[in-house]
């Protein structure tokens, strides 16, 4: 509605009773009566533009497709008060007399009351008949009130019956009330970004694209696809309801077609009318973020004058762009550091949820009675420090069973608050200490922001992957949040972190002897491992690792020993029978590779 409109007053016997309705029903029906004098005021205008002698065929089709529209609307609003209206009734006088019509009906005539009123006495200036019918038309409206107060009371004594409120209207359909489109069970997730010229919403739309696979759209061109489908010749002079209810068609539609994006955004949000109808109709799954930004800044960042921003800047205002702020799940101040918006976004885009985690002890995991004890020592010093230390866990080797004495490392993580990070690693020096020796300790120290914004390498996702498909840990806060990962995304992250394995192991090809043999064998397996995840092979254990790689197409069987055989070699200081087949095998994968890549 026009927002120089005039508000729907309520007249004071209704406006007593309703403060008695509870917090819910009073938000719901104050919600309600505002939609239906809205409504009432789209109405009216689009009657009154459907006059006009100078629109084509097509634009009468289309105001009267939307004041269909909005009386379908007005009688779901009407219905949807009456049913918090009905509850005022006194319920035990079934012989009171029954009343013509319902309270929200009278609302209803009193909020098109208000409304003639407003638009005569606007024209009264020009029209003489109209300035003398003002004072009547003022007379009816507190008759009308005084009826409708009169009405209440009666109805909440008990001295008054009330219809049934259902209105059962068809507008050209089957059902008997207008059905309301509902968000696709493929549409999982939506972002539709809002503000003023130059805050950042196209950059903000591509990088949720980019890092997380979205699918992105402007407003304009799903309206535009929706119109074509529905025959509109202009969908912008539709009600705000039948706006968001074509968009949300053209969303449902996209995402039964292309059941694996799971993301979608949506730019150019201008409207906080239509925006606002789509989150009703879309809940939760549709987060709005609104970029906010001084005029300064956006002037500074545009690159042109500062007239031309500005003329920009009212354009979107004129269509209540400003207006979104006030509507958004998530006000952002864009005027900071590329990383905290960036994390930010990472976190509307792709929320981290509360995992469940399987929890064991040190002396579970199959290591030395040394190792287990200094382990679990450690985990209670950590635990102590309270809520700021969030999970510790050993991945690799000790999370899959297959630890080796003298041979594997100790890959432990620990995702910790900033701020208690200087007492873990007091505590990780005592460890080390512990361990005399038996082992070798390397440590991963994470924060939970860093997670939640998904600041993650490509090793980090793969031990938080396994977390969260059973591998142990040894702590972790009851109401941990985790990012999701899955697998597409380790495949993603494979192609990523392969290129640095080869390169890795390139060099230590180059530095080849007998002391490098556990560090070219463990990046061999490395390198075959992420090859295979980029061929959706997902294998675990060294040797059915080396196993899998040799069936790659072109790449021959790697003729290496046993795990077993390499580590106890290892330990023993016998190198060389392991050494020579280990050399000879990364020469091999290397050669193949290259051909792989090769031009």
């Amino acid at each position: 509605m026009n927002q120089n409109s005039p508000p729907l007053v309520l007249p004071p016997g209704l406006a007593r009773v309703m403060t008695k309705l509870q917090d819910k029903d009073r938000h719901r029906l104050d919600d309600t009566v505002t939609r239906l004098h809205t409504v009432n005021g789209h109405l009216w205008g689009t009657e009154d533009r459907v006059r006009g002698a100078l629109l084509s065929a097509a634009q009468v089709a289309d105001c009267k497709r939307e004041i269909d529209q909005l009386n379908a609307e007005r009688n779901v609003f009407a219905e949807r008060a009456d049913e918090v209206l009905g509850s005022l009734a006194d319920a035990g006088r079934a012989d009171a007399p029954l009343h013509t019509e319902t309270l929200a009906s009278v609302v209803d005539r009193l909020s098109v009351l208000t409304l003639r009123i407003w638009h005569s006495e606007r024209a009264a200036a020009r029209d003489e008949l109209t300035r003398r019918r003002v004072p009547a038309l003022h007379s009816q409206r507190e008759e009308l009130c005084a009826a409708l107060d009169t009405l209440v009371c009666d109805v909440v004594a008990g001295r008054r019956r009330l219809p049934v409120p259902a209105r059962f209207k068809l507008y050209g359909r089957d059902a008997a009330a207008p059905a309301e489109i509902k968000p696709s069970r493929h549409l999982r997730r939506v972002v539709a970004f809002g503000g003023l010229s130059e805050c950042g919403k196209s950059t903000s739309a591509e990088f949720v694209q980019r890092t997380c696979g979205a699918q992105r759209f402007k407003i304009g061109f799903l309206l535009r696809q929706a119109a074509h489908r529905e025959g509109l010749a202009d969908p912008y002079a539709l009600s705000a309801r039948r706006q968001a209810e074509l968009l949300l068609g053209e969303l449902n539609r996209f995402a039964d077609a292309h059941v694996d994006t799971s993301l979608f955004t949506i730019e150019s949000v201008h409207d906080d009318a239509s925006i606002a109808e789509l989150k009703q109709l879309m809940g939760d799954t549709l987060q709005i973020v609104y970029l906010d930004a001084s005029f300064a800044v956006r002037v500074e960042r545009s690159g042109t004058q500062a007239q031309a921003v500005a003329a920009k800047d009212e354009i979107k205002m004129s269509r209540g762009a400003h207006q979104v702020a006030a509507l958004a799940d998530h006000v952002i101040d864009n005027t900071g550091s590329i990383a905290a918006l960036r994390s930010r976004l990472r976190r509307i885009a792709a929320p981290p949820t509360v995992t469940a985690l399987r929890v064991a002890t040190p002396y579970g995991l199959g290591l030395p009675a040394v190792v287990a004890s200094a382990t679990a020592d450690f985990t209670d010093a950590v635990r102590a420090y309270g809520p700021g230390v969030r999970l510790v866990a050993l991945t690799g080797s000790p999370g899959e069973g297959s630890w080796i004495a003298g041979w594997s490392d100790l890959d432990l993580l620990v995702i910790a608050e900033h701020e208690a990070l200087g007492r873990v690693q007091k505590a990780l020096e005592q460890y080390r200490t512990a361990l005399a020796g038996a082992a070798s300790l390397g440590p991963t120290l994470v924060t939970p922001g860093e997670l939640s914004a998904r600041r993650l390498t490509p090793r980090l996702a793969f031990v938080l992957h396994q977390l969260q498909h059973g591998s142990p840990v040894l702590h972790a806060a009851p109401d941990l949040e985790l990012p999701t990962i899955s697998q597409d995304e380790l495949a993603l992250a494979a192609v990523r972190e392969l290129p640095q394995v080869i390169l890795t192991m390139r060099r230590l090809r180059a530095e080849a002897g007998p002391a490098t043999l556990r560090q070219l064998y463990k990046h061999l397996v490395l390198a075959c491992r992420l090859l295979l995840r980029e061929h959706n092979q997902w294998e675990s254990g060294p040797d059915r690792i080396l196993t899998a790689a040799s069936r790659m197409p072109g790449l021959a069987n790697l003729s290496v020993p046993s795990l077993a055989e390499i580590s106890s070699a290892w330990r023993d200081g016998d190198t060389d029978r392991a050494f020579k087949p280990v050399v000879a095998a990364v020469d091999q994968f290397l050669t193949w590779y290259a051909i792989q890549l090769a031009a």
